[in-house]
């Protein structure tokens, strides 16, 4: 059953609006729904529902709720991944993949070595990258739509890292720690389970030594992914799935 997303406010009782035009055109002229056919509908905060279409137009579709429940979809560790913005579209790919493994909030990052002709353009690949994101949301049908934010230099996203219960930073020049040491490390030590968790990736050419040298005086602990040397492309979703096998499963 196909999954669409509304706001908390077009929930009026026991009926759901839809007024996205562009999930209409998908119902109406790619998926040949009518009324009477039944959808899942997200209210993209806390609840999802089955619902059966009573009426439906270009501008509005109007569905009676038949079910409600709590998300189910949506993983308790709250993951931000903090990328590198990598060449040649490798970021859509990114996005995708890590929305699809529980990813809540993705943040580019502009580093030394980012190497990107996407700097002039950010505006409309951002537009392209959270409609990624929405789609492979309803793919999966998760309960949330990850948030895609403006891309920042990594000083400045560095001083986010005190709202995090933990900052892990995949870099291929940690010998020692591995992330599932850290992971469970971390599980035993603190007086409770990391639930925000970050993570941060660098792009192709890695981070410059000034660069690591900056993430782990702001907290970020270094740790090692495994014996080879991932892509960046590749890093975060291992790193999330990773992370979601030993905080989730």
């Amino acid at each position: 059953m196909r999954r669409f997303f509304t706001e908390p406010e077009n929930i009026r009782g026991d009926i759901i609006i839809i007024d996205d035009r562009d999930d209409i055109r998908h119902m109406s002229r790619v998926l040949r729904m009518s009324v009477g056919d039944e959808i899942e509908v997200s209210d993209s905060s806390e609840w999802e529902y089955r619902a059966v279409i009573k009426t439906m137009d270009r501008d509005l579709v109007e569905a009676e709720i038949v079910d409600k429940q709590k998300f189910s979809g949506e993983p308790v560790t709250d993951v931000t991944l903090l990328q590198g913005i990598p060449k040649q579209g490798k970021m859509d790919t990114v996005i995708q993949k890590t929305t699809e493994l529980g990813v809540k909030t993705i943040i580019p990052l502009f580093t030394d070595r980012v190497i990107t002709s996407e700097k002039g353009n950010i505006p409309k690949k951002l537009e392209r990258w959270r409609r990624i994101a929405a789609e492979a949301v309803k793919q999966c049908k998760r309960g949330v739509i990850p948030k895609v934010e403006e891309p920042v230099r990594l000083q400045e996203a560095a001083e986010k890292f005190p709202a995090f219960d933990m900052v892990l930073f995949p870099y291929e020049n940690e010998r020692t720690t591995t992330i599932k040491e850290a992971l469970r490390n971390a599980l035993k030590e603190e007086s409770k389970k990391p639930v925000k968790v970050a993570v941060i990736i660098g792009p192709e050419g890695g981070f410059s030594d000034e660069e690591a040298v900056l993430i782990k005086e702001r907290g970020g602990r270094g740790v090692s992914l495994g014996k080879t040397i991932l892509r960046t492309e590749t890093a975060g979703m291992a790193a999330l799935a990773m992370i979601m096998y030993e905080l989730e499963l």
